[in-house]
């Protein structure tokens, strides 16, 4: 079975969509909460989330991008991928919610806009990646789709609740907490469609677009997430449940593959 164009833009759209709303399962549980987590909890939590998007990164984007396109145009693809992100961090002001402000000094900026546009630098390039792995339309690729979009689905589930605990954490309501943390998972399907339309315009460039999403997601592994998750004197807590995450994440792709 092979997709056509408008299916693989339709299936990238709509596996996005439901990966980001997982954020949104992951943000319920703060309305039961009596305490809110601890910081080791978070760090945890995240570290596990960073090791399923490890796992998907390395076995469903640059495994495939290599046996389509070869060694050199995957390098390339990674490069590119990370370095848009890099501009994106460093001209987009935004706040992270433990190391503080990057980008511009934009006082008249308020700070829960800064908090969304940190999130959107974190869960658009996540979006891309699922909109790309379908790109192929083959069977294999509506797979590779399948897999990414339930390991991004699966990690945003813990980041959600993170996210969620962290508005808390900065003053918010919890009301106020779900919704911006649901919201950052909504930014998710603008980077699916975005991801998949690349595909279908032009699909000799999957190897470079598998390439470019995984190296858009190991920047903000390395910049976002696991910095997050070392800045508590957890190190080791985090690590472990990266790993964890990881071999997870890794027996699914097996299992599904």
């Amino acid at each position: 079975m092979e997709l056509t164009g408008s299916q693989v833009f339709m299936y990238g759209a709509l596996a996005s969509l439901i990966a980001g709303s997982a954020t949104s399962l992951g943000a319920l549980p703060i309305f039961f909460m009596k305490k809110t987590m601890t910081e080791k909890q978070l760090d945890m939590a995240l570290g596990f989330a960073a090791g399923v998007m490890l796992a998907a990164t390395m076995f469903s984007l640059i495994v495939p991008a290599i046996d389509l396109g070869g060694i050199t145009i995957t390098a390339i693809g990674i490069i590119v991928g990370a370095v848009i992100l890099e501009l994106m961090d460093t001209f987009a002001p935004h706040e992270h919610f433990l190391k503080g402000h990057e980008g511009p000094n934009m006082a008249l900026v308020k700070k829960v806009w800064l908090f969304v546009i940190a999130i959107t630098l974190h869960n658009f390039p996540e979006g891309m990646a699922v909109g790309v792995s379908f790109g192929g339309g083959t069977t294999d690729m509506i797979k590779n789709g399948i897999v990414v979009a339930t390991a991004i689905g699966i990690q945003n589930i813990p980041e959600g609740t993170a996210t969620a605990v962290s508005f808390l954490k900065a003053g918010y309501t919890k009301k106020q907490a779900f919704w911006y943390s649901a919201f950052s998972g909504w930014v998710e399907p603008i980077g699916g469609v975005v991801g998949a339309g690349f595909i279908v315009l032009m699909r000799p460039a999957l190897p470079f677009f598998l390439a470019l999403a995984a190296g858009a997601m190991l920047y903000v592994i390395s910049d976002e997430i696991i910095p997050e998750t070392h800045s508590h004197g957890y190190e080791r807590a985090a690590t472990f449940s990266l790993i964890f995450g990881f071999l997870l994440m890794m027996t699914l792709d097996n299992a599904l593959g």
